[in-house]
């Protein structure tokens, strides 16, 4: 056993022992007070509370969170859709809850929703320097594209563009 919580089928709840049950499930505006503050610990640039709000009134955009118990959000990820192709544009989990599974939950989320719209191919950029997400979305079927050099400011650094194809 890895340590990575294992789902369950029926509820789509995440359980390991230890830890309360995690369901993946819409974001609702009563969860942005503590998606911007998780937001603000674990981006040198975080999205603002109306970039939240913004992407919710989108059609094209599905915000997701991490509930622990007592709704107490433990992460979340943003993805928007423009025909077949998806942009995985931001994914966050609270330092505390890190190392538990929830961002792998998260995008196995994302990649379950693209995969309905008939996606065929989704992006995301990363820091980097920012190794463990690099492995969380190569264990989720991503790979190395491109690079944008100077994308990220504070400190500046390249992003990676990674890219999983969901049709061969």
């Amino acid at each position: 056993m890895s340590g990575v919580p294992e789902p369950n089928d029926r509820s789509g709840a995440v359980a390991e022992p230890g830890r309360p049950t995690l369901r993946i499930r819409p974001l609702i505006e009563a969860d942005l007070g503590q998606v911007t503050a998780i937001e603000e610990v674990c981006f040198a640039t975080p999205w603002s509370e109306r970039t939240f709000r913004n992407l919710l009134r989108r059609r094209d955009a599905v915000l997701l969170s991490a509930v622990c118990e007592e709704e107490r959000i433990a992460g979340y990820a943003a993805v928007w859709f423009v025909g077949r192709e998806a942009e995985l544009g931001d994914l966050a989990v609270a330092p505390n809850d890190r190392r538990h599974g929830i961002g792998g939950e998260l995008v196995d989320a994302v990649l379950r929703e693209a995969r309905t719209r008939g996606v065929v191919r989704i992006f995301l950029e990363v820091r980097e320097g920012n190794r463990s997400a690099q492995g969380l979305y190569r264990s989720r079927g991503f790979e190395i594209v491109g690079r944008r050099r100077g994308y990220y400011a504070g400190p500046r650094e390249d992003a990676l563009v990674m890219r999983r194809l969901l049709v061969r």
